[in-house]
């Protein structure tokens, strides 16, 4: 059985939480890789809409098993809190979520730590979700961070909280002049997280390499996107973690000889929260329409997010560097009513055209974008069911991405609901998932 990667192309919010739903189905795992719970992946069920933050997106099917790998950082209490929505809601968690013992905790001090250096950065600031993600990886790095497993050791957590709290404390009081924190404060509340996390906390490297020896089929669920990796996105406008497919075998313990593909997601327009060079943004009323059409509002912060036309230039990126076999194209419904449709297909520097994407932070941000124009369909694109079904021109418009990215389309989504997906003809997905085509034809 295939273990395939799904893994984000753009700034994120591209729809991977929805592709990671359609799929899981057709898998016996599903097993997060990376980020906090800085991420949110957006599921529409019927009338029901879930906002996943930590837990992977399978975990709305029963029997499909969710691990939440050693690559994510988790504040327990969120988690928790989320755990509750779900069973609320009639979600069986009960052998069904894995927690790893070696995935690092989001402490009380690491969202006062991002929002006080965000603050101090002045212009340069990030535009962090303030939820101490990054703060927990710089930790994890300098090997002072506190695991899941340490919340089953009393003592040992008492002990590294101590040090790790004095040290906050220090640097919150004379550098930041912000609020320190209690070690009996965070000791008796985390404890508490221990008692319901207990049963769901465990060795998954182990149980992920026992279930594939057996057979079983993963879906590694990315976080967060391409250009938001630490090492090969726009930094230093980066998430902390490795968010490209490399990052599945570091974030779960399950060695790249074991992964048979990788699956991208894109939107077939190009969004992005928060600071950093965005080379096709948009500006004004177009900038506007899209975000309203395209419901463009950060499902973890509620922030407006920045909206740009498809940069070809990012997708071929996207590609080489994570060794994509397909794409899957989201939000084509969100270009219906557009006249006409731009596409990024290089960047203008200095009077050079560039057409591979530059690694210097100081060419990306004086990047002039260099556009076709194509004309729009003005036409509905949702409610079809296979690709003749489009407008010709929407047609026309995929097959000119296809040919910028270098890589065939899977599967194309026109609105939130599940129904609302396109089988590709010959879709690299069927190598994979052949039973795919009954559930979404």
């Amino acid at each position: 059985m295939p273990n395939i990667v799904v893994v984000g192309t753009q700034w994120g919010d591209e729809g991977k939480g929805k592709v990671v739903d359609l799929l899981a189905p057709h898998v016996n795992v599903v097993a997060r890789f990376a980020g906090g719970n800085n991420a949110g992946h957006t599921v529409v069920v019927g009338r029901e809409k879930y906002v996943l933050h930590t837990i992977p997106s399978g975990i709305l099917h029963p029997g499909c098993r969710c691990v939440i790998g050693c690559g994510v950082v988790v504040d327990p209490g969120s988690l928790i809190e989320e755990m509750e929505s779900l069973v609320q809601r009639s979600v069986t968690l009960d052998g069904n979520l894995f927690i790893s013992k070696n995935a690092h905790l989001i402490m009380p001090y690491h969202p006062a730590l991002d929002r006080a250096s965000e603050a101090m950065l002045g212009k340069r600031r990030i535009g962090t979700t303030g939820k101490g993600v990054g703060p927990a990886y710089v930790d994890k790095a300098a090997r002072v961070g506190i695991r899941m497993a340490d919340l089953l050791n009393e003592g040992l957590f008492r002990e590294k909280l101590e040090l790790n709290v004095a040290q906050k404390n220090r640097v919150l009081r004379e550098i930041y002049d912000a609020q320190t924190f209690s070690v009996e404060e965070i000791l008796n509340q985390y404890l508490r997280y221990a008692g319901w996390l207990a049963p769901y906390i465990t060795d998954t490297a182990l149980l992920l390499s026992r279930w594939i020896d057996n057979g079983y089929s993963v879906l590694f669920e990315g976080a967060q996107a391409t250009m938001l990796d630490v090492d090969h996105g726009t930094y230093p406008y980066i998430t902390s973690s490795s968010t490209t497919a490399g990052g599945a075998s570091t974030g779960t313990g399950v060695p790249p000889t074991r992964i048979h593909g990788v699956l991208g997601v894109s939107k077939a327009y190009t969004t992005r929260v928060g600071g950093g060079p965005f080379p096709s943004e948009m500006s004004g009323a177009i900038a506007e329409e899209i975000r309203a059409r395209g419901h463009e509002y950060g499902a973890t912060t509620g922030r407006p997010r920045r909206c740009g036309w498809f940069d070809a230039i990012v997708g071929r990126y996207a590609v080489r560097i994570n060794g994509l076999d397909t794409v899957a194209l989201t939000k084509l419904d969100v270009l219906d009513q557009c006249e006409t449709v731009k596409l990024c297909v290089g960047y203008r520097y200095r009077g050079e055209v560039l057409t591979e994407f530059p690694e210097d932070e100081n060419v990306v941000a004086e990047a002039e974008p260099v556009y076709e124009e194509v004309e729009g369909w003005r036409a509905p694109t949702g409610g079809a069911k296979n690709e003749a079904d489009l407008p010709a021109k929407a047609r026309r418009y995929l097959e000119r991405l296809e040919e910028l990215v270098e890589v065939p389309f899977c599967l194309i989504s026109t609105g939130p609901q599940r129904d609302e997906t396109i089988l590709c003809e010959d879709s690299p997905l069927l190598r994979w998932f052949p039973s795919v085509r009954s559930s979404l034809t």
